[in-house]
Formats: structure tokens, sequence, C-alpha cells
């Protein structure tokens, strides 16, 4: 009979104990090869997965959760974006997460949500979610509003600095940003720039203040001059403003911007200006998405560990969820890595008629249709 005309009874959905006959092992072992429990042969964990898909059997998982006080499902409050840093890093945990054996629940945040991190969060609880993933968060406030009183029941799991709320454990992976700046600053004052200027991204993001504070380190702790950040907004089109306002600064050599967008857009800017990179500016930008290597010059940049990072959280917050008495898996520091490309070089020689100290201004076209503002 054809499922779905609604004639006659519907086959039976098969159950654990089809699978344990097709299989020849007990119901005990197929629930232990579902519950991924140790003590279970590779040879007969092939069987009964092969029986499983031949029957095309599901797990139970609300009766699982009757029985365990666990759904195994992890909800994911993420910033409804399609940046390329957020994007990429939700796409690795969405990837472990089911790697790991767990559903995913995703709710997506707007900036400008005044209900924001705790609506989101209060959605995920709503659905019984197991841990909680914060990914990428911004400051929603001054720290008198519901961030700071969200109080959460499960194991939460920040990918980046965490909001004020509790939580009976609270753990980070990712992060420091700080690091990352550090070594991209660090390399422009290797190349004998005298000091760095940097392109911050927007300030309520908290990743865009860690790359900020680690480029800020780097040059006070060598006694460099700090210059005046400018702000952009992530976008190419924020750094093509910045670039037109930075193009007029003569004693400018370095920048170093927040994001790969933005770098290409303060590129773009400079070029028309009449300022070349790296001959006379040298730029480096964060995140390298992939057109990074293909623009003109192509861009120096810090590679983002998005995988790994989405790896080590993912099974700390796992490990919090199903060993709540156990002590937390231990914390490494991302890598850090720095992909040289073309963008970058030592400052002009204010010696060598053709460096940047002789270099004429062009003034830059007026904004219009299809140029950027």
């Amino acid at each position: 009979m054809t499922r779905g005309t609604g004639r006659g009874p519907s086959p039976a959905a098969p159950r654990s104990v089809d699978v344990a006959r097709l299989a020849g092992v007990s119901q005990k072992t197929v629930s232990r090869v579902f519950n991924d429990e140790p003590y279970v042969s590779a040879d007969v964990r092939r069987r009964v997965l092969a029986a499983a898909e031949q029957l095309g059997y599901r797990r139970n998982n609300a009766a699982r959760a009757l029985v365990s006080g666990r759904t195994r499902s992890i909800g994911v409050v993420t910033l409804g974006t399609a940046l390329y840093g957020p994007a990429s890093l939700l796409m690795g945990v969405e990837r472990v997460v089911r790697d790991l054996g767990y559903a995913l629940r995703v709710v997506n945040t707007m900036e400008g949500d005044p209900s924001g991190i705790a609506g989101a969060v209060d959605s995920l609880l709503d659905q019984g979610v197991d841990g909680i993933v914060i990914s990428e968060p911004i400051d929603e406030g001054d720290g008198e509003g519901e961030g700071a009183t969200l109080r959460v029941d499960v194991p939460v799991l920040v990918l980046g600095a965490p909001p004020p709320f509790t939580a009976p454990t609270v753990l980070t992976a990712g992060g420091r940003a700080d690091l990352m700046a550090c070594r991209a600053t660090q390399h422009l004052l290797d190349l004998g720039h005298a000091t760095v200027h940097h392109l911050a991204g927007p300030q309520r993001w908290y990743a865009a203040r860690d790359r900020l504070e680690g480029w800020q380190a780097t040059l006070r702790a060598q006694g460099r001059t700090v210059p005046p950040v400018v702000e952009g907004d992530w976008s190419a089109a924020s750094g093509y403003r910045a670039g037109r306002e930075l193009a007029d600064d003569g004693d400018l050599t370095a920048v170093f911007a927040a994001n790969d967008d933005m770098a290409i857009g303060l590129i773009r800017a400079l070029a028309e200006s009449g300022r070349r990179v790296p001959q006379d500016i040298s730029v480096v930008g964060f995140d390298d998405i992939p057109v990074a290597a293909y623009v003109s010059p192509p861009l120096t940049t810090v590679r983002q560990p998005f995988e790994s990072v989405a790896q080590e959280g993912l099974k700390r917050l796992v490990h919090a969820i199903e060993s709540p008495e156990a002590e937390p898996l231990p914390l490494s520091d991302p890598p850090v890595d720095l992909v040289i490309r073309a963008s970058t070089a030592p400052p002009p020689d204010p010696e060598d008629p053709g460096s940047a100290s002789h270099y004429t201004v062009l003034p830059l076209p007026a904004a219009g249709p299809g140029r950027p503002s």
C-alpha cells in the first residue's frame, strides 16, 4: 500500500527491538550504541547502525529525554548577520554539534533588539535545550539592562567575551582577539613602521574592543605613539570612508583594520588618492576571508581558527552537560596565524625621491551612483 493515501493502517514505525532482532544483538546493546556508550565493539556498532539505516529507525528523543532528563539538543544564540566571522563560526558550531550526536536549535538576535540575548536564551530554554552557545555577543546596554540579570540553568559556552549573566557553568572558547591584534600590529612594527593606525570595528562588539585593546597594548608596550582611532561598521563601504579620511595624513604609513572587508575598502580609497599599498602605506586585515588572497594587492591578514574554536568549545560544553560534577576540560589559547601577503612592506624612505614623502595626493572623486560614499 502506498503510504500517505489515507487508506488502511499506516506501517508501524520501526522500534529498537526490531533493530536488535535484525542486527542479532540485545535491545540493551542497541541502546548503548545510540547513547554512544563505551564497551561496544566496532563490529557490533557497525551492525546496529546498518540495521537501523535499513529499517529507517530513528531514536525517540522525547522518550529518551524523560528517562535521562536531557534532550540531547544544544541551543545557539547568534547575531542575525551575513558577516564572514559570525557566519563561519556558526557553520563550524553546526558541524561539531551534529558530529557529537546532538540536535541544534538556533535563535538569531538583531542589533538594536531590546530583548536581545535574554529573549533568545529564554526561547531556547523553553525548547528544553541541554546547553547554550552564545556566539560573538555584542554589548546591549550599560550593564543595567536584561543582560545583567540574565540567569541560565544550563551550562553556557561563550565564543568570545561573555556578557554579564549567571549559569551553573560558564565556559569560553576562542576570544583572545587581542593576541591576534598584537601579532598584526607587531608585524607592522617589525617592518620598521614608527607606529600603526587602527581602523576599528563597532565598539558595541566585544570582538572589536579586543582587537582595539591588543593594538593599543602593543604600541604602548614599545613606547610608540597611539594614533586616534577611526571606527567603521565592518563593511567595505565604511573602510572606504575611513580611507578618504586617512588619505590626507602625510605621516600615515601603516594601518591595522579590524576585519578584511574594511581593509579592502580602505585600500581602494587610498589607491584613488594616489597612496600606494604597500609602497606608501601597509595594510593588515583580520579574518582571512576567501577573497583576501585575490584582491590587489593580496591582503596580509590574521586567519581566524573558526573550526578549531568550535571543536574545542563544543567538546567543553558537552563534557559539562554529560559530567556536571567533573572539572571543566582545559582551555587552550587559539593559534595566531598571520598570513603575510603583498599588502605590507617596510615604510618608505624619506630620503628617496620616489617615496611617500614626495607623493601628491589626488582629489578623491565625489560619491555618486555606483560609488562608495
